[in-house]
């Protein structure tokens, strides 16, 4: 299932397949990004949960605050796991997770990330359309050097998936980034593969 999906679903499945492989990689902090702005990652959250389910990882859930938590708890109709807000104290990792799912964590939500990464040492994170680099929030220059130094190099990006003008980019864990070209036929090209 390679190439540029046609549908969000065939995206979901691509990303689960690359989440997949690089769990069984060992690779303990994963990122998985659909880039696309009017996308909403609740209906992607739910897709894509199962996959730990699958993979028969006991797991936590946790969303930017305890509101949209909640709002993911009553559409999904309570399911049998955690899902907190990451900022909640008392839905923190116990002994016995092996993996946690974060949702769309902002810049705002940066340190609590960073402390729950740290906190699940031996464990898998999984970050669902993190968004943990905001110049407005973290700056510019050293604090933000920082940041890149101490955390966000250690984050593995499985699945990237931006549409850009005439192209995409792409990447599918383990495979590189790639670039793919649309062509007249509606169809797309591989333009290039670059290993960062």
């Amino acid at each position: 299932m390679t190439g540029v999906p046609r549908s969000i679903e065939t995206a979901v499945d691509q990303a689960k397949e690359a989440t997949r492989a690089a769990i069984q990689a060992g690779l303990p902090r994963i990122v998985v990004d659909f880039n696309i702005p009017e996308l909403k990652a609740m209906p992607i959250a739910e897709q894509f949960y199962p996959l730990l389910k699958e993979l028969e990882l006991p797991f936590k859930m946790f969303f930017p605050d305890a509101g949209a938590a909640a709002l993911a708890r009553r559409d999904w109709n309570n399911p049998d796991f955690s899902i907190r807000g990451i900022n909640e104290f008392k839905g923190r990792l116990e002994p016995d997770d092996e993996a946690c799912l974060i949702i769309e964590p902002s810049a705002v939500e940066v340190n609590d990330v960073e402390a729950l990464c740290n906190e699940a040492t031996g464990k898998y994170v999984v970050m669902l359309n993190p968004k943990l680099e905001d110049i407005a929030v973290v700056g510019i220059g050293y604090a933000a050097r920082q940041l890149r130094d101490r955390f966000l190099s250690t984050l593995e990006t499985a699945y990237y998936l931006q549409p850009l003008e005439g192209a995409t980019l792409l990447r599918i864990y383990p495979g590189p980034w790639q670039v793919w070209g649309e062509t007249a036929d509606d169809d797309y090209e591989l333009l290039g593969e670059f290993a960062t």
